[in-house]
Formats: structure tokens, C-alpha cells, sequence
């Protein structure tokens, strides 16, 4: 029940957290084009590779989520079948946005966002009523079990709840879709961009999410028994035909949104990070065959997405993989902008030794009782103090994240040690945070030499601005070139 509330606060909070971690990523890299290459700019190839490579693997997996919803939500509400439905939304997306490219990404949001909160105000009103409500509340309240009415129920905040926290604080840092909107905004309109966003993203997600509320009520069981199909279900049974087409252009509208910003984010960072700087350099990139490979990537992107969308996987757990396999770059990437004695080497490290982890906790692959088992939950519990102290830094500065971080361990420690394991999806999330900071603390604190930020905005820019030799020199940790003998602060 409480899953709608989780969602959309946090969600907010994932947007409302990027307004203090851009301005100082707006200040160091002025005119990067995607995150990637502003980390080419502090470590070197490993370290930008490694994140495109991420978010390349992360908006495939998005994309297809968006394909799948529109298949279904077209097979439901309409005499087209799933994959008929499948290869009608990724034929629109990939033809407009094509077209136009980032600036329809930023049109088919703002439309979103507008019809999302329209909807919020009329559709689900509309079918709160003529489902029997609030009525049915009392009726239906003998179909919940004792978590499923508790708001506070332990079991959905540590199966759903804490694992979507974790999640959306990594979509904030690794997302390119959302670090492309930061490259794009005026820097002095980030702080109310984000905080309007904030708004408007938190109460969609909260009225939409309560039809999921309204069916556990009902009773009802979607399609197949496939959860993917319960919103349209709703919608279908529920609403009269003139709002039925309304509801069924604003969703097919925001899935839209989403698929055309991961087509842009695929394309910048195949046109930018892999062809532009690592295929062609960055002085002999050419600006026509840049646009000719990000086209060509929105197509593979695209046939790609559709090939795997046939396997109708849930949504929302591969949403939640997506953010458990960004969180082991969250603290490298974040500590890359404001702590000067980060290396490519400790960056590279954290990361590949985080997603080591990472793996074998979230899918299960090593029996985790006995002796690993404590393990895994000693990790996961700094893993808690990670999460909780990133989200202080960004609002209340490094001393305040540093006693949040040590008290959420000390609490949350006598609870979770022996138990916290049994939560695959949680303790897989929690373990790449923990993992990645301490090896990348680890191999970073003992560092004599700093880098100097400076730097960063020099070698990044545009790619048609002619030669920068004199003014980009290597990165630090390229393997032609020396560290930097930065200012070492204390």
C-alpha cells in the first residue's frame, strides 16, 4: 500500500538531489556534453568508458521497460496485439526523435509532466468513484493481509521501499538522461528547474501509483497475472470511452518521454565519449560523422530494445537492477568532483570491485549463510551509511553526512547483522555502495599528489572549436601522461 508513497517521495528526492551536485558539476565542467566525459577529464579513458558502458547497459534495459509498457498498455486497450504494440511505440519514438533529437526529448517532458498531473487531478478522481469508492475502502479492507494494511509494514519497506531509495540516489548520479538535462539548463535556472521538477515528478508518481492501491482493494488481478497490467486494466474497466482515449494518449505520451530521453543519452554518449574522444580524438572528431553515429545508435538502440522487450520481464524489478548496478559509481563519481586525491586507478578499482560484489549477493550465484552471510551484512550496513550520508552532503556539507553516516551504521547495525541478507534485492544495492566508497577511500586517503579542478573545464567543450593542444593536456591517469602535481589540500 505504502509503495505509491515510497516511490513518488523518493523519486522526488532523486531530483531535488541533483540541484546541489550540479552546481558544483555545472562550476568544474561548464560545457561537458555527458558525464562521462567530464570523468575522461579527471581520470582517463577506464574511468569515462566505464560509465558510458553503464548507462549504455542502463538505458537499453530502460528503454525496453518503455516498450514493453506501451506493448502492453496497447494489446489491452486496443485490437493491436503486445508486439504489434511494441513496434508502434518504438516506431514513433525512434522517427521524431530522430527528427528533432534533445530538443523533442525536452517538448515530449514538459507535455508529459502536463498531462501526468492532469491526469492526477481528473483520471484517477474519476475512477476512484465509479470503482465504489471511498466506500470500498470498508468492503475491501478484509482482502489485505496485515503488511498490505500496515503503512508502515517492514516487509514492503525492506522488499520495496529501502531497495527504490537506493535505487533512485543512483539514477540521480549515473543516469545520463538526467546529467544531459543538467549539461542543458541555464546554470542559473538549475536550482528552480530541479525544485519544479521535484514537485511535479512526486505528485504523478503518488496519483498515478494510487490505482495500484485502488486494485488491491477491488481485488483485482490483472491480465496473466502479470503486474505490468494492472494500470491499464484499471483504466480499461473503469473509465468511459472519452477518458479511456485520454488516458491512453498521456501514457503512451510519457512513455514516449522516456524512450526518446534514453535514445538521446545513447546517442550523445556513443557520438561523444566513443567515437569523439576515444575512436577519433577529440581534434579530429568530425561534427557530421558524430551526428551520423548517434543516429545509427538511436536505430540499433532501438531494434535492440525491441528484440529483448518480448520477453515481458517486470518492470519496475529491472528499473530497480538498473539503479543496484549505478550505485557502485555513486560515491567514485561524487567524490571525483569535490575530493582532489581521487585516482583513475582507485575510480576504476572501487567500481569493478563493487560490481564484483554486487553481483553474486543480487542474484544469489554464493550461498550467503553462515560466515558470508555476516559479511554481506556488514557491508550492507555501511552500505546504509553511504546512502544516508550522500543524500546529507549534498544539502548540509561533508560534517553533517559524516555523523548521519556513522549514526544510521550504529543503528541500523544491531537490527540488520544476521538478517539483512535475506533481502537479495536490498543487500545486493547496499554492498556496491559500501564496496565501491571503501576501496575507493581506501586507495585514495594516502595520496600525496591533488588534481586541480581547473583542469576539467579546459579539456572539456565542444568538438568543432578547432585544435586544443595548448589547453587540454592528457588526462591524469591516461597512460602517456604523468599525475598532475595538483595543490594538495588538506
Amino acid at each position: 500500500m505504502s509503495g505509491p508513497i515510497h516511490y513518488g517521495l523518493w523519486g522526488a528526492l532523486m531530483i531535488l538531489f541533483i540541484y546541489p551536485f550540479g552546481k558544483r558539476i555545472r562550476q568544474v565542467a561548464p560545457k561537458a556534453h555527458t558525464l562521462a566525459e567530464v570523468m575522461y577529464a579527471r581520470h582517463g579513458r577506464s574511468s569515462q568508458l566505464m560509465l558510458a558502458g553503464s548507462n549504455i547497459v542502463g538505458s537499453l534495459i530502460s528503454l525496453m521497460s518503455n516498450f514493453i509498457a506501451g506493448g502492453v498498455l496497447i494489446s489491452m486497450l486496443s485490437p493491436f496485439t503486445f508486439t504489434q504494440g511494441v513496434f508502434a511505440v518504438a516506431a514513433g519514438v525512434l522517427l521524431y526523435t530522430l527528427w528533432s533529437g534533445f530538443r523533442a526529448s525536452v517538448l515530449t517532458d514538459f507535455v508529459q509532466v502536463v498531462a501526468m498531473l492532469g491526469a492526477v487531478a481528473v483520471i484517477v478522481p474519476v475512477i476512484f468513484f465509479a470503482a465504489g469508492f471511498p466506500a470500498a475502502f470498508e468492503t475491501g479492507a478484509e482482502r489485505l493481509t496485515p503488511e498490505q494494511g500496515d503503512f508502515f509494514s517492514s516487509t514492503a519497506f525492506m522488499e520495496q521501499g529501502a531497495p527504490y531509495i537506493a535505487a533512485v540516489l543512483a539514477y540521480a548520479i549515473g543516469n545520463q538522461t538526467i546529467a544531459q538535462r543538467l549539461f542543458a539548463v541555464r546554470q542559473d535556472l538549475i536550482k528552480p528547474t530541479f525544485v519544479t521538477a521535484t514537485v511535479g515528478y512526486g505528485a504523478m508518481v503518488i496519483g498515478v501509483g494510487m490505482l495500484g492501491v485502488l486494485a488491491l482493494y477491488l481485488g483485482y488481478e490483472p491480465t496473466g497475472g502479470d503486474v505490468n497490467n494492472i494500470i491499464p486494466g484499471m483504466a480499461a474497466e473503469y473509465l468511459p470511452p472519452v477518458l479511456l482515449a485520454l488516458f491512453f494518449i498521456m501514457i503512451v505520451g510519457a512513455l514516449s518521454s522516456t524512450a526518446d530521453s534514453d535514445l538521446a543519452a545513447l546517442s550523445s554518449i556513443m557520438m561523444a565519449d566513443v567515437y569523439g574522444q576515444n575512436v577519433a580524438g577529440k581534434e579530429k572528431a568530425n561534427p557530421r560523422t558524430m551526428l551520423l553515429v548517434g543516429r545509427i545508435t538511436m536505430v540499433l538502440a532501438t531494434a535492440t530494445a525491441v528484440a529483448f522487450a518480448s520477453l515481458q520481464l517486470n518492470i519496475l524489478d529491472l528499473l530497480v537492477f538498473v539503479g543496484a548496478l549505478w550505485g557502485a559509481l555513486v560515491f567514485p563519481v561524487l567524490a571525483s568532483f569535490y575530493w582532489d586525491k581521487v585516482s583513475g586507478k582507485a575510480f576504476t578499482t572501487s567500481v569493478l570491485a563493487a560490481l564484483a560484489v554486487f553481483l553474486p549477493v543480487r542474484f544469489s550465484w554464493i550461498p550467503v549463510d553462515g560466515a558470508f552471510g555476516i559479511v554481506v551484512d556488514v557491508l550492507a550496513v555501511l552500505g546504509v551509511g553511504v546512502v544516508l550520508g550522500l543524500m546529507v552532503f549534498g544539502f548540509f556539507g561533508v560534517r553533517a553526512a559524516k555523523v548521519v553516516g556513522v549514526a544510521a551504521v550504529v543503528v541500523s547495525a544491531p537490527f540488520a547483522v544476521g538478517s539483512l541478507h535475506e533481502y537479495a534485492t536490498l543487500s545486493g544495492s547496499l554492498v556496491a555502495y559500501s564496496v565501491s566508497t571503501v576501496v575507493c577511500w581506501a586507495m585514495s586517503v594516502r595520496r600525496r599528489e591533488g588534481f586541480d579542478f581547473s583542469l576539467i573545464a579546459r579539456r572539456t567543450g565542444d568538438f568543432d572549436q578547432g585544435p586544443k593542444a595548448t589547453e587540454a593536456p592528457a588526462p591524469p591517469d591516461a597512460p602517456d601522461a604523468p599525475e598532475p602535481a595538483g595543490t594538495t589540500h588538506p
